[in-house]
């Protein structure tokens, strides 16, 4: 009898999913039956066998089974193609035990890869130490659904590699986009007619690559994602990796905890009393996740009932208890609106139109929404409308506080666990009362008040325009001193539409903020001198990275053409400066794709699980 006729229907199929080309010798193999049970695999190495995709939302990674032994002591390395990125990582005992083998992360897609191990395994009592042990593993073509635009082009977003300097040819940088909306996601629309987060039911595009531009991770989502489901749909957002190395982020209904290999830690349903998570997860150093979800059920003064929107932070613990909330609609002023007069309506955010492009709100329109109960996902005025559209939240321990980016307020406000107000970056334009009190007062670098008139100020300052992520730099900062930085995208800039669109204009920016002076200090910019061409309308990132001492900048809606978005996708741009300088140390550009958010990811503290 053949070989191949002694394996069992079992053993085939898993061999198969093993990955052909393996050799078979050194294989132990048995048939159960009067023996009693046994493990039926090939195992292609020392070890056991390898399971690609083990959590089914990653097919960019596999394990290597631990063949019955005790391990540990393990390295891995994804050795590159030819002139391209290695990964190299070492992984704890911890994460040996979790995954019942060697993690194995960064296969290139449809590629038959070579991964070298190192591991110290135990039998019998007795360690052996192996080096450099070679695994041949095909991974899968990169897969996205195809959505029925003209705009979409590739499975994935292509890539141009226009610059890396050497100290950061180890980067990985997690991309956060996605498809627009196709018709089989825009069935499901939250609060019917006219919603929440939910009418941004975008298919996520979540993925890394490295610095030759090659994809080394996706999210295979369709396991927990359905667009034609309410509770299981909605746009990817808010995505930060923790100290511990794994991924938070939210969509629509839910909010959620995962690690790079993809195994759930938790995916949770928000809190009864509220939706539509977009935007912002702040994974806090107290241990809590602040949200930026909507109410349910607010009623207002005028005793109306409605679901706000994205305009509430909820906080919860580790166990998903509600530990408190910040209604923006009771510690700001939801009717200030000189902002939402002065927004291009042609992109609301997400909420992208080319029949109003260009196109702004007049007071007898914001009027006429009260008169005519007009609510629901419109920019407008009043608890019920998109008034604030918070897009970050960041955490400040020196004072239990947070500080959040309102967009249609053209601030970044830090707000006390008391619900005051402490500082309000913006423009002094529209504000009243005690909130008048909080504006932040523009200084040069020597302390001295700028003069600013008409919402504009002398010197190398401005404030930011319908910015994304005001976030602290933590180790700048401490509690008397708070460095922000911010996506000053520029719609509206100055209160005032240009002459001409392409006239418009994008800023990465750091103030310096004395907390006790209640002053603020432009300390670095970049995006005035790119012009047009890097403007970002919508979505984008700038983030302090403590390991390079850098910062990272996403213009993530770069070049983008509402008169063309149905056929001409954006082209986002990751630029990562050395603190400082003026010029990118990185820039890598991303073709045909609509962005969100991009980060620096850490593969050994993923595997670290200290």
């Amino acid at each position: 009898m053949s070989f191949r006729t002694r394996l069992t229907p079992v053993a085939v199929a898993v061999s198969l999913a093993a990955g052909f080309g393996l050799a078979f010798s050194g294989a132990a193999l048995a048939s159960g039956g009067a023996s009693g049970p046994a493990v039926h695999y090939v195992a292609p190495g020392k070890l056991g066998e390898i399971v690609n995709n083990p959590y089914k939302i990653a097919p960019l990674t596999a394990v290597i089974k631990n063949g019955g032994y005790v391990l540990k002591d393990a390295t891995v390395r994804i050795v590159p193609k030819k002139d391209g990125q290695e990964i190299k990582y070492k992984v704890s005992d911890t994460a040996l035990r979790t995954y019942a083998g060697i993690p194995v992360w960064g296969l290139y897609p449809d590629y038959n890869n070579t991964v070298e191990v190192s591991y110290t395994y135990i039998d019998n009592g007795k360690e052996t130490r192996v080096e450099n042990e070679q695994y041949r593993m095909y991974a899968p073509a990169v897969f996205t659904p195809v959505n029925g635009s003209m705009a979409q082009h590739h499975n994935m977003f292509e890539t141009e590699v226009v610059k890396v300097e050497p100290a950061f040819s180890d980067r990985l940088y997690l991309i956060n986009n996605f498809l627009s909306t196709a018709p089989k996601q825009a069935r499901v629309v939250w609060n019917n007619p006219t919603g929440g987060a939910l009418e941004w039911n975008y298919y996520p595009q979540n993925a890394v690559i490295d610095t030759k531009g090659e994809v080394r991770w996706y999210m295979f989502v369709d396991p927990i994602y359905d667009p034609e489901t309410i509770y299981n749909s909605g746009i990817m957002m808010g995505f930060h990796q923790g100290k511990d190395g794994f991924l938070t982020f939210g969509y629509g209904q839910r909010y959620a905890k995962y690690d790079i290999m993809g195994r759930e830690v938790f995916n949770r349903r928000l809190p009864t009393g509220y939706a539509d998570f977009s935007h912002a997860l702040d994974p806090a150093q107290n241990g809590h996740l602040f949200l930026r979800v909507s109410s349910s059920d607010y009623r207002r003064p005028d005793g109306k009932r409605v679901h706000t929107v994205r305009d509430v932070i909820a906080e919860v613990d580790a166990n998903g208890n509600v530990v408190d909330e910040f209604r923006l609609f009771d510690i700001l002023d939801p009717y200030r609106d000189v902002v939402i007069k002065t927004l291009d309506q042609g992109a609301v955010c997400l909420n992208l139109d080319a029949t109003q492009s260009g196109k702004t709100l007049s007071a007898d329109e914001l009027a006429a929404m009260d008169k005519n109960d007009k609510f629901g996902d419109i920019a407008g005025v009043g608890p019920g409308r998109n008034w604030a559209h918070v897009n970050s939240v960041d955490y400040d321990p020196t004072d239990d506080s947070i500080v959040i980016s309102s967009r249609h307020q053209s601030a970044v406000i830090k707000i006390g666990r008391d619900k005051k107000v402490k500082w309000i970056l913006a423009t002094p334009t529209g504000w009243k009362g005690d909130l008048a009190k909080k504006v932040l007062t523009p200084v040069d670098k020597d302390g001295k008040p700028l003069k600013c008139s008409e919402n504009r100020c002398e010197g190398d300052f401005d404030w930011t325009w319908t910015q994304h992520t005001g976030w602290r730099i933590d180790s700048k900062s401490n509690a008397d001193v708070f460095y922000l930085s911010a996506f000053d995208n520029g719609d509206g800039r100055a209160l005032e539409q240009p002459p001409l669109p392409d006239m418009k204009y994008s800023r990465a920016v750091i103030y310096k903020i004395d907390q006790k002076k209640m002053t603020v200090q432009q300390i670095w910019e970049y995006g005035k001198e790119r012009g047009h061409d890097w403007f970002s309308p919508v979505t984008s990132l700038v983030e302090y990275q403590t390991d390079k001492d850098s910062v990272m900048v996403y213009s993530a809606t770069a070049s983008l053409d509402l008169r063309q978005f149905n056929t001409v996708a954006p082209h986002p741009v990751i630029d990562e400066f050395k603190w400082g300088e003026k010029e990118p140390a990185v820039e890598i550009r991303i073709k045909s794709s609509l962005g969100y958010q991009a980060m620096p990811i850490n593969v050994q503290k993923a595997f670290d699980m200290k």
